[in-house]
């Protein structure tokens, strides 16, 4: 939370778009904080994308619209979404249709659990890319709280819980310990 990961992912699509290249983007159906098939960003920015939900086939969504129009990239917000099946998918696609992608997520949840997608990721990606936010002590924040509206922090519940600055903190591993111990 708070590292600017969809910034990012908007950032690398306009830089492709630049250079006269198409980009496909794509991000998880339950995240319409930004609108219904929108990536956006805390800084204002957004774009249309494609949306994907656990019973989709990737491979198959990018097959598809790699027959409409040359892709260069594909670029995916909210990866921590994505089943397993569908990382492999991702991999498959990579592979077998050439096409680079990027996923762009977070790893762990508010009880320090690592997402389905984000363990698949972990185990197959090419390449990783750490984006980094900071804790309110200054150090690396690799953790994030979720609070209730009174801004209690929250020990239990579904793993899945659309929210953004209202709703989780970004913390250092200490300070996320602390807020559990409390």
């Amino acid at each position: 939370m708070n590292a600017g990961k969809s910034t990012l992912l908007l950032q690398a699509s306009h830089n492709y778009q630049e250079r006269g290249m198409n980009t496909y983007l794509i991000t998880a159906q339950l995240d319409n904080r930004a609108g219904e098939g929108k990536i956006g960003s805390r800084i204002g920015i957004g774009a249309a994308a494609d949306t994907f939900t656990g019973d989709d086939d990737l491979f198959a969504k990018i097959q598809a619209k790699l027959s409409l129009e040359k892709i260069s990239c594909v670029l995916i917000d909210e990866a921590q979404f994505l089943t397993s099946q569908q990382v492999w998918q991702l991999a498959k696609a990579v592979d077998d249709l050439a096409v680079p992608i990027m996923c762009y997520g977070l790893r762990v949840d508010f009880l320090g659990n690592l997402f389905p997608g984000s363990a698949s990721l972990l185990a197959l990606a090419d390449e990783m890319r750490e984006i980094r936010t900071i804790c309110h002590c200054g150090k690396k924040a690799t953790m994030v709280v979720r609070q209730d509206e009174d801004g209690n922090i929250v020990k239990g519940g579904d793993q899945i819980q659309i929210g953004g600055n209202e709703t989780y903190v970004s913390l250092c591993r200490r300070h996320w310990r602390e807020a559990f111990e409390n």
